[in-house]
């Protein structure tokens, strides 16, 4: 199979229908597919797939002037670039493979760490070897793929492998890296975000995601574009030009050979090895990251989160990126300064050491205002304003689920009794709220266009109240359902206890005593 010419690549269409397409195919008619049909971190490893063909086959654009002017031919050089390179772009065969090095077999005995490795490790979803088998009941048992569905799980894994224990192989005669332990593959390295900008079409948003030369300058050392890893594969642990593209150079990032893999024919078995080593952060920044200030000096990536929504950061995700030192948002950002708005998708991998946890994605609206500094301080502010009133949640139904507990009539008698209470305590009364929270903000999640709109709109904010706002209204609503949902009142006891709640949400000394 050659993944250039035969189709794997999940769409769908402009008119809604799902559809396969081929690599040459998703940029001849990416006008007429309107997006990518995969999971977060699928859509990740295809954009940034497409993009380097797009890029390589560009050779640039070498400025700004130079992007506004390739999208007339980005797919008629991007497919006669595919037809030169087709021969790197195959599944299978004698010859060069895509994303899977030659001359690798595994090492039987010592530091082989699973002996016989099958086809459906690749797939971050299903259980395989020590991988949990909570969500895929058919965990352990051989599994026949397709080449459509192995080269997109081949593709994905060498961006999101999660680092860990792994077998040891030979490459060209000499045992791979890492004596059997790998670090998290670039993609997944620090959870972090990933920010995409989207277009109307597939097409569109290659070309909105591409960055410059000049760009590339500002944000990576000199002589830093480099080629895709399929123009410079490494033959072996010595090719030190080559690794030295593949792991530190722009293109040769895009596509990384995080792991040494080997497709066997029967489809349901592999051979797996550690790979390359990649630069972390401090060291290469990715241009679909977004990097924060934390304690005001400290460099570091947003990262994915289960616990946090993505749009309660969505004023870091939107700062233009000015340099490689600088905080700021994905380079792409720079594509989109003049139009009114856009979309911005954001997604990422969730893992705690080599344990995946959860994908997370979200898609956002943006008005053009919020690249600007004053909207992101805005945007900023009323998400606070929201973090606060989660703060009031949980206080009003700890006060509530104390009251049941305590003959005290009055408010007073609450805050000495909860001032007694020792931290575990405190902390089991705040975990009662788990739930209430959650639906907190699932409900504010759906009024963030009214924060948008603010944002866009300053004059509403007034004399800076956010409870006057339509924003701040729906954060309040949204606080009192969660709370009366949380806390009934069937019974005198609860009534009592109810009427303690709904005066902790504003009373002071209610707030010094949860401190």
């Amino acid at each position: 199979m050659n993944i250039s010419t035969e189709p794997w690549i999940p769409v769908v269409w402009a008119d809604g229908t799902p559809g396969t397409v081929s690599l040459g195919d998703a940029f001849a008619r990416g006008e007429e597919i309107r997006d990518l049909a995969v999971r977060p971190y699928e859509r990740i490893a295809l954009m940034r797939l497409l993009v380097c063909v797009a890029q390589a086959a560009l050779n640039g654009p070498a400025d700004e002037n130079g992007w506004k002017a390739c999208r007339s031919e980005l797919a008629s050089k991007a497919l006669a670039y595919l037809r030169n390179w087709h021969h790197a772009f195959e599944l299978f065969g004698d010859g060069p493979r895509f994303l899977q090095v030659a001359g690798l077999r595994q090492r039987p005995g010592k530091n082989n760490y699973e002996e016989d490795i099958l086809a459906s490790k690749l797939d971050l979803t299903l259980a395989t070897g020590n991988n949990p088998t909570l969500f895929d009941n058919a965990g352990g048992s051989e599994r026949t793929f397709t080449p459509a569905q192995l080269a997109l799980m081949l593709l994905t894994f060498q961006c999101f492998s999660p680092g860990g224990r792994i077998s040891v192989a030979e490459w060209n005669n000499r045992p791979t890296l890492g004596n059997g332990s790998s670090e998290h593959a670039p993609c997944i390295a620090d959870n972090m975000l990933h920010a995409i900008v989207r277009g109307e079409n597939l097409l569109d948003t290659i070309h909105l995601n591409l960055m410059t030369k000049d760009q590339a300058k500002g944000l990576f050392d000199q002589d830093k574009w480099g080629k895709p890893v399929w123009e410079a594969m490494p033959q072996g642990l010595n090719d030190k030009p080559a690794i030295s593209n593949a792991t530190g150079t722009y293109l040769g990032r895009l596509v990384p050979l995080s792991r040494c893999i080997r497709l066997n024919d029967d489809c349901r078995t592999i051979i797996l090895a550690n790979g390359l080593n990649y630069p972390k952060f401090q060291e290469f920044r990715e241009p679909t990251a977004t990097v924060v200030l934390q304690g005001g000096t400290k460099r570091a990536l947003l990262r994915a989160s289960v616990e946090k929504a993505i749009w309660r950061e969505l004023h870091a995700l939107v700062v233009l990126t000015k340099d490689k030192n600088s905080p700021g948002g994905p380079v792409a950002l720079a594509n989109v300064r003049d139009a009114p708005a856009f979309d911005l998708w954001v997604g990422g991998l969730v893992a705690k050491q080599a344990k995946l946890i959860d994908a997370v994605e979200a898609v956002f609206h943006v008005p053009k205002a919020m690249l600007y500094d004053r909207a992101q301080r805005l945007y900023e502010q009323g998400v606070r304003h929201s973090e606060m009133t989660e703060d009031q949640l949980c206080r009003a139904i700890s006060a509530y689920r104390l009251g049941l507990e305590t003959n005290t009539e009055d408010l007073g008698g609450l805050k000495r009794r909860f001032t007694s209470l020792k931290n575990p305590e405190r902390e089991r009364l705040r975990s009662l709220s788990a739930k209430a929270i959650a639906q907190f903000w699932s409900d504010v999640e759906q009024a963030v266009p009214l924060l948008l709109d603010i944002v866009t709109h300053p004059e509403q904010l007034g004399d800076n109240d956010w409870h006057k706002t339509k924003w701040g209204e729906a954060v309040w609503r949204a606080a009192i359902t969660a709370y009366e949902h949380a806390c009934p009142r069937a019974t005198p006891r609860q009534m009592r206890a109810y009427v303690f709640g709904l005066q902790a949400f504003t009373n002071k000394d209610s707030q010094e005593a949860e401190k």
